[in-house]
């Protein structure tokens, strides 16, 4: 439990235990993140409706719009696929924009709009699932693998996704949680009997995930925040098993993720399958060890490394000193960051489909490892999002000692 004194804009809040940055001040938090959430929505428009790249090879031309990355994918009967990348890189991004744009604009006028709170709520859960920056790097690595075989040129709507990543980014950065639901529905009083510098659950309080409102537990049946509806929970129930049963998950659609191919690269009437090691060695014997270590990390070391880190902290939670809960703490949010990176694949997979179709001369169709790369993807973020890192500071349960009496000397 900590107190987080009266801040101004520029300033911040760090925790005391784990030195996270728990909460940062704008200046004029209200017109920084409208102007943003406009500027980022009106880029997007523009990287929907011009070409996003191009290439020419042997006579065949042909540009793409951003639109087509999901389109392609469906024509090729990958509908999951071109679900995810339609959520990932358009819907969700779209969806964050227009309800930060919908609340903040209730807070300029002095009055929430209806619907604000949920929409708020909504806000935090949609964060880890927005990869238009990721997709940037996916678009960057497909031009690098067909630049020796055609004459590639980036369009309009490619620098114009490219604003729109950094100022979707930025706008994500200027929502300060804890001052946006103080406007919403005021500064909240602390329990009565709070102390400070002891855990919430010792005290039978709970701090809601969502927006951080501290309120008391029940001792029975469910509770419910009560500013913005999420369902509180002193620790997530079944943590550890759902976070273990989706690892369990990944690693077995890691196996047919490497083992059918990624791709199908047809040249000249002849078809190659591409699996994702294929492809890096291909890239390395072509000299292109900048590319070929990018989807290396991206698609071998950076899901490997999730589910042996997540594994880790299940297996270590409870068992720690002060020290190793604070790099307990530093791991899990690294897991967290860069989970999202690993999607850099199947963006590869998506813009290469949609560029390269030419019939029998050359062109490229998703393989079924596309699919399970990204279901791999999807189960280790689920995986760190069950996963309750209060888990990590909670202290072992050490359990009675019973003294076994001796009758015979009473």
């Amino acid at each position: 439990m900590v107190a987080l004194p009266a801040l101004r804009a520029g300033e911040s809040a760090v925790c005391p235990r784990c030195d996270h940055k728990i909460v940062h001040r704008h200046f004029r938090p209200v017109q920084r993140s409208m102007a943003l959430a406009l500027s980022a929505l009106m880029a997007l428009l523009m990287a929907l409706a011009f070409p996003l790249v191009s290439f020419s090879a042997v006579g065949i031309e042909k540009s793409i719009l951003l639109g087509q990355t999901v389109t392609q994918s469906l024509s090729f009967d990958q509908p999951l696929v071109a679900l995810l990348v339609g959520l990932t890189i358009v819907i969700l991004p779209a969806l964050y924009l227009l309800s930060v744009i919908w609340v903040q604009t209730g807070l300029l006028l002095g009055t929430p709009l209806r619907f604000s709170r949920l929409i708020a709520r909504s806000l935090k859960h949609i964060h880890p699932w927005m990869m238009a920056d990721v997709f940037i790097i996916g678009a960057l690595v497909s031009l690098f693998k067909i630049a020796t075989t055609a004459d590639v040129s980036l369009g309009i709507g490619f620098w114009a996704f490219c604003s729109f990543a950094v100022l979707l980014l930025t706008t994500m950065h200027s929502i300060d949680d804890d001052w946006l639901w103080f406007a919403i529905a005021g500064e909240p009083l602390v329990p009565e009997g709070t102390q400070t510098g002891q855990t919430a659950a010792s005290q039978q309080l709970s701090g809601c995930r969502t927006c951080g409102l501290l309120q008391r537990f029940p001792m029975h049946g469910k509770a419910f925040c009560e500013r913005c509806g999420e369902q509180l929970q002193q620790r997530l129930p079944y943590s550890l098993q759902r976070t273990w049963a989706l690892l369990i998950t990944a690693c077995l659609l890691y196996i047919p993720a490497n083992v059918y191919p990624i791709m199908l690269n047809t040249r000249l009437g002849q078809t190659q399958a591409k699996t994702i090691v294929g492809g890096v060695v291909d890239l390395i014997n072509a000299g292109s060890w900048p590319i070929a270590f990018i989807i290396f990390c991206a698609s071998i070391l950076v899901p490997v490394g999730k589910i042996l880190a997540l594994g880790w902290l299940c297996l270590r939670v409870g068992k720690s000193n002060d020290i190793s809960q604070r790099n307990q703490i530093r791991m899990y949010r690294i897991v967290e960051f860069i989970g999202r990176w690993s999607m850099v694949d199947v963006f590869v997979v998506a813009i290469l489909v949609a560029l390269i179709q030419a019939g029998n001369f050359v062109s490229i169709t998703p393989g079924p490892a596309a699919l399970a790369f990204g279901l791999v993807v999807i189960s280790t973020m689920l995986a760190a999002i069950h996963f309750d890192p209060r888990l990590i500071w909670d202290k072992p349960v050490k359990p009675a000692v019973s003294v076994l009496k001796d009758p015979l000397h009473e």
